[in-house]
């Protein structure tokens, strides 16, 4: 048996994997930087892929399956998560494929009919949400999780309309790098703009809750349910971990007049959170000129340098940063 590794891989090898995950009714993802294949005079007979610290698109031929190389993937994969300082590694997978994976030292995140995802530290995303800050006595307690790409004054508006209604209000902020403004910078906007908010506390998502860049699609048959699938398994992560953890009882969300799929995110919220004892109250987007006032918006009129009508949208700081980035 043979290892190849590809840093990406060629072309024509790309194709050759694709062909094979096809065949075990997966997808191939050609952007991935990092993938290990095992080979039988040639043949391609086991696959497993490393984006960032995801390992995907495992896979192995059902004639070589129990000779243990899903371990030998695994530990190829492990060794250049290593070697790139990556220690703390995810999987998303089938849930029939739990116990395979937990033979290998990953467990269980979070699970749903369709998704498991699954982490190579123990009860990590408990030691992650124990250490998150949160007062002695919190009182009625809520929470907002946003991307703020940047932070405009419709973010502002929703988090003051949460925190009025609440003793204490949790602000995520998303953490992945795979938006216009970097997560640091967005985090910074974000705290910048609600100090004054005493009752309001801005956290970073790590690498838990979930967004539509970082969830992986390659085992999904039906693409249509994609978005459902995400929102239900970042819900479980939230109702199951965050929420018991800083005793969330409400969350504050939005309305979402432009993209259906993030009004169709909050439908299902609101459908599924209650069930777990968590209120989630819908808040009216504050608008400018007979428009919301969101985020897009705000990076279109930043392509323009369109100074004045962007300081109209966003708070001083915000507007502060804009102009000291890009002016």
């Amino acid at each position: 048996m043979d290892i190849e590794i590809g840093s990406p891989l060629r072309p024509w090898r790309q194709k050759a994997v694709a062909e094979f995950l096809s065949r075990e009714a997966l997808d191939y993802d050609p952007a991935i930087p990092f993938t290990v294949n095992l080979l039988d005079d040639d043949k391609i007979v086991g696959t497993g892929s490393l984006d960032g610290n995801i390992c995907k698109c495992i896979a192995i031929d059902p004639s070589y399956q129990g000779e243990g190389l899903t371990a030998t993937i695994i530990t190829q994969l492990r060794q250049e998560a290593f070697r790139r300082g990556l220690r703390h590694l995810f999987l998303y997978t089938k849930p029939k494929n739990r116990f395979m994976f937990e033979g290998l030292s990953f467990y269980r995140v979070a699970e749903t009919a369709d998704t498991l995802l699954m982490e190579n530290v123990k009860g990590g995303v408990q030691q992650f949400v124990k250490g998150l800050e949160q007062p002695e006595n919190p009182g009625t307690v809520g929470a907002i999780v946003a991307n703020c790409n940047p932070f405009t004054l419709g973010h502002r508006y929703l988090v003051e309309q949460a925190a009025a209604q609440v003793d204490t209000l949790h602000l995520f902020v998303l953490s992945e790098d795979k938006s216009f403004f970097p997560a640091a910078d967005r985090m910074m906007l974000v705290q910048q703009g609600v100090a004054d908010l005493k009752n309001v506390i801005v956290h970073p998502t790590g690498d838990y809750l979930i967004s539509a860049a970082t969830f992986p699609t390659y085992f999904i048959k039906d693409k249509d349910r994609i978005p459902e699938i995400r929102c239900q398994l970042d819900l479980e992560i939230f109702a199951n971990h965050f929420a018991p953890a800083l005793n969330i009882t409400r969350r504050f969300v939005g309305t979402e007049p432009l993209s259906p799929v993030t009004d169709a995110y909050n439908r299902q919220m609101m459908d599924f959170l209650p069930k777990k004892g968590i209120d989630v109250t819908l808040v009216q987007r504050k608008e400018l000129d007979g428009g919301p006032i969101s985020a897009s918006r705000v990076r279109a009129l930043l392509e323009e340098r369109r100074w004045e009508e962007l300081s109209r949208l966003v708070p001083e700081t915000t507007l502060t940063y804009l102009k000291e980035r890009f002016a």
